[in-house]
């Protein structure tokens, strides 16, 4: 099991199993939320992520891709925990850096690869792609 926290304590999430993908994301929203150039990101299955109280803040925006996207994080000090898109139903994305505990391994895919900083070294052996609900089948 893997457990996580906002950063006041207020929230705290646990997932049961593994994630089903490890990805980085360029995009300019995974950017703004993260504070930095980009968002490490768990694709998990939406019925193994718990969160304790369930109430959390939630804002939906649409992507580039045409989808809406729902951030679910907490009212007290703002931390996104984990996302939800349309264009991947049955899944939740979890930002890493609020677990308690970094998963191992690289991640798999760049998303946006083309918006990444150019100061950002390409992570080697990571499949580059653009939009995520066009490049991968998670939960199949």
């Amino acid at each position: 099991m893997t457990s996580g926290a906002c950063l006041c304590g207020k929230y705290t999430i646990r997932h049961e199993g593994e994630p089903q993908l490890k990805a980085i994301c360029h995009c300019n929203d995974c950017r703004k939320i993260s504070g930095s150039m980009y968002s490490t990101n768990l694709f998990v299955g939406a019925d193994t992520l718990k969160a304790e109280p369930s109430d959390l803040k939630q804002y939906s925006k649409p992507t580039d891709a045409g989808n809406t996207i729902t951030s679910y994080f907490c009212d007290n000090c703002g931390t996104t925990l984990w996302r939800e898109s349309t264009g991947l139903p049955g899944v939740k994305i979890v930002k890493e850096g609020v677990l308690e505990k970094v998963s191992g391994g690289k991640p798999a895919v760049e998303f946006y690869a083309s918006r990444r900083a150019d100061w950002v070294p390409q992570i080697t052996g990571a499949d580059q792609k653009e939009e995520p609900n066009k490049a991968i089948a998670v939960g199949t």
